[in-house]
């Protein structure tokens, strides 16, 4: 199906990020009780734990008076996702790749506000993993499936970005 035709399509790769997100992260309210690592994988390297996050990323923010935390991490995200979607259906110069990992961003940026909105508690993060002290973390933030997706997509829409301009560079 020819994407200009359907400019709509990538949004289901923000669908299916959200469902995904939300659906584990129900799993793990359901099933392992805050705080608690449900599993383990290679000793310590992998934990499936219950966390939760008030704050933003690696929990900043997390401090702050609840009703300004509330204002911030649910009005700051939201008009992050619309400029996103304002974004990709504006400019000219995105490419096929490029609309879709906006889209993965977009789904990620919507799975955690969800969490913002109708979890008081803080988004549910549940996957850690050992950083052996790099940056002087001895694990990883705890992250899901949302993080994942915002950090992923984040990163393969820069290196399309430098790609594309070296592209045309050499064009030139």
């Amino acid at each position: 199906m020819n994407e200009s035709k359907v400019p709509l399509l990538p949004f289901l790769l923000s669908a299916l990020i959200v469902l995904l997100d939300q659906v584990t992260k129900a799993l793990v309210v359901a099933f392992i009780e805050p705080g608690t690592i449900a599993w383990n994988c290679l000793g310590d390297f992998f934990w499936l734990i219950h966390a939760r996050n008030p704050g933003i990323a690696f929990s900043l923010g997390g401090g702050l008076a609840p009703s300004l935390r509330t204002v911030l991490f649910i009005a700051l995200p939201l008009l992050l996702v619309a400029g996103i979607v304002v974004y990709y259906f504006t400019s000219k110069e995105l490419d096929r790749f490029q609309r879709w990992v906006l889209c993965g961003i977009a789904g990620g940026g919507l799975g955690n506000l969800i969490d913002r909105i109708f979890r008081p508690e803080g988004v549910v993060d549940f996957l850690s993993v050992k950083f052996y002290g790099l940056f002087g973390l001895e694990r990883w933030p705890t992250f899901n499936v949302a993080d994942s997706s915002v950090v992923i997509s984040a990163i393969l829409l820069a290196i399309s970005v430098i790609l594309a301009e070296r592209a045309a560079g050499k064009a030139k």
